[in-house]
């Protein structure tokens, strides 16, 4: 695709004029002018978030929009959509009403109720020229006003989107297009407050109203993070095409190509850097394209090519964050084990019924998937269907995902991370791990009460080494010298030092220092060492750790 060359970075830029005309821009509308090409009656787009859907919306908007539309073709100059003659046939030709729900969020019904008027109010006093319309009636005036006002009783406000498409196209004698912007942002709110049931009792009304069966609508185009169930939100709706991550129509719209971010590096003098964007911020498989991460390869470069997660920088998924929360012992060792490599085979419903979300195995990894922290390796058909191979999809989401695992886990942000508990780990600093590891085990939320005790230990050392991948190789419970360790990290390229850990419980409280010992010389006597002779490792730090309950007692030793 073609880029335009300039060299600023556009961080949080979601407007197409305004991309266009001051940034760096990434020419997508090729694949949009396929969109517009075969349009479907509604088309709901779900990707990650801060991949640019808010911006790829905005540029169709600027395309379609009837109001100042010989301006708005000069911005397409150059641009791939401009080969597509289907698709220049339809620019600047329709009325475009465009709202974005990112901000529809409150915490109570109440609450909500006041943001819904409140940016309903906003939205009519935009759009307060209709009130000019010569043949508006007496009662669409008074519905306006109140509407415009924030005066109007839930009913009305239900059916305020299919009142606002009819008046546009009675003002312009042409039936408007829609856009909808995070179009889930409202639902997700009410589930996080625990008014579910209200919020999408009136968000269902609110959207199918304005798209089933709506004579005044030409076409809509919805985007958003999940699929919400036609069940719950899109009741009856069967002109509706969903594009997603797992079955996309559209795969390169949303996110950078391969061959984009290459042009990109080249034209910014960073071509070298290709390897390093893909470590961090490839990996995204949509439809058998390679998916970079948008917002994070345009702060790479904004940061002198210095790769970090900023993806986490971003706001992140309360659902998510609570089905953590509410995740069992077996489903946490899955966790884990997807940190160490080990893809999750496994159903996706990317379909969503959030009153079943707790009760669905197949939801927390579905959750992961569409929010972003997990990949589709490769899909095989099953006996009952298709089953999916999830991995992590890059290094900066390997840092984000086992900092949420090891969050959850200890329940609040401690004043320690675990990055630099694991530092003290690689250096010896046993003093540094005994304060790190007993402030952990202090705060251990509901995991720690329901889990069995010995498998929970192991398995919260074994997510906590996993922060060392791919730095490291971390293995559980394999054989060296003469039995098993418990947890190693294997140093690659120029890492100084690994660590191997043995861990025992105690029956009493007063019997933690000498199982710390114990354990501590388990490392030597069965020679657990054997394997880091063989890789030539130069230093190894073996630490014997004991644990009581919530205590615990570590004892180091170089080797």
């Amino acid at each position: 695709m073609k880029a335009i060359k300039m060299t600023r970075m556009p961080i949080g830029v979601d407007d197409f004029a305004k991309a266009r005309e001051k940034y760096y821009f990434v020419d997508k509308t090729e694949e949009l002018g396929r969109l517009l090409e075969d349009l479907a009656e509604v088309t709901l787009i779900t990707r990650p978030r801060r991949f640019g859907k808010t911006l790829t919306l905005s540029t169709l908007r600027y395309f379609l929009d009837s109001e100042d539309a010989e301006a708005h073709r000069k911005l397409f100059d150059g641009l791939a959509i401009t080969k597509n003659p289907a698709a220049m046939v339809m620019q600047g030709t329709r009325p475009v009403l465009f709202l974005s729900l990112k901000d529809w969020k409150a915490k109570n019904w109440e609450e909500m109720q006041g943001t819904i008027r409140y940016y309903l109010s906003e939205l009519f006093d935009q759009q307060r020229y209709l009130l000019n319309a010569r043949d508006i009636s007496v009662r669409g005036r008074s519905v306006f006003e109140q509407l415009q006002k924030s005066e109007a009783g839930l009913p009305v406000c239900r059916a305020a989107l299919k009142f606002l498409l009819q008046a546009m196209e009675a003002y312009y004698g042409r039936k408007p297009v829609l856009l909808i912007d995070e179009y889930d942002v409202p639902i997700q709110s009410s589930w996080e407050h625990e008014y579910y049931e209200d919020g999408i009792d009136f968000f269902r009304g609110f959207l199918t109203a304005a798209l089933k069966s709506n004579n005044a609508l030409d076409f809509a185009v919805l985007t958003g993070v999940l699929r919400i169930s036609k069940e719950s939100i899109f009741s009856d709706l069967n002109n509706l095409r969903v594009d997603s991550l797992t079955a996309s129509k559209y795969p390169t719209l949303i996110g950078f190509t391969k061959d984009e971010v290459a042009v990109m590096a080249a034209d910014l003098g960073h071509a070298d850097k290709m390897p390093e964007l893909a470590r961090w911020y490839d990996g995204y498989r949509i439809s058998g394209y390679e998916i970079y991460n948008p917002w994070s390869v345009v702060n790479y470069f904004d940061n002198d090519c210095t790769p970090r997660p900023y993806w986490g920088n971003t706001s992140g998924n309360v659902i998510l964050q609570e089905m953590l929360h509410e995740v069992d012992t077996d489903t946490m060792e899955t966790l884990q084990g997807v940190l160490l490599g080990q893809p999750i085979v496994t159903e996706v419903r990317e379909s969503f019924i959030y009153s079943e979300i707790y009760q669905n195995p197949t939801a927390l990894y579905t959750m992961l998937l569409t929010t972003g922290y997990l990949t589709s390796e490769r899909e095989e058909a099953a006996d009952f269907g298709e089953t999916t191979n999830l991995i992590i999809p890059n290094r900066e989401v390997l840092n984000l995902y086992r900092i949420e695992v090891i969050d959850r886990m200890s329940g609040c942000r401690l004043s320690m991370g675990a990055s630099n508990l694991l530092r003290a780990f690689l250096a010896g600093k046993t003093d540094v791990v005994q304060t790190g590891m007993s402030q952990y085990l202090e705060n251990l939320a509901s995991f720690f009460d329901t889990a069995d005790k010995e498998s929970f230990y192991h398995g919260f050392l074994l997510g906590m080494t996993a922060l060392l991948v791919p730095d490291y190789e971390v293995r559980s419970n394999r054989e060296s010298g003469y039995g098993r360790y418990d947890v190693a990290a294997f140093p690659k390229e120029d890492q100084p030092s690994g660590i191997v850990l043995e861990f025992k419980v105690a029956d009493e409280g007063d019997d933690l220092a000498g199982k710390a010992a114990e354990a501590l010389a388990q490392i030597e006597t069965k020679d657990y060492l054997a394997e880091f002779r063989s890789r030539k490792t130069p230093t190894v730090y073996g630490y014997g750790l004991a644990f009581y309950g919530k205590k615990m007692q570590v004892m180091c030793k170089r080797f």
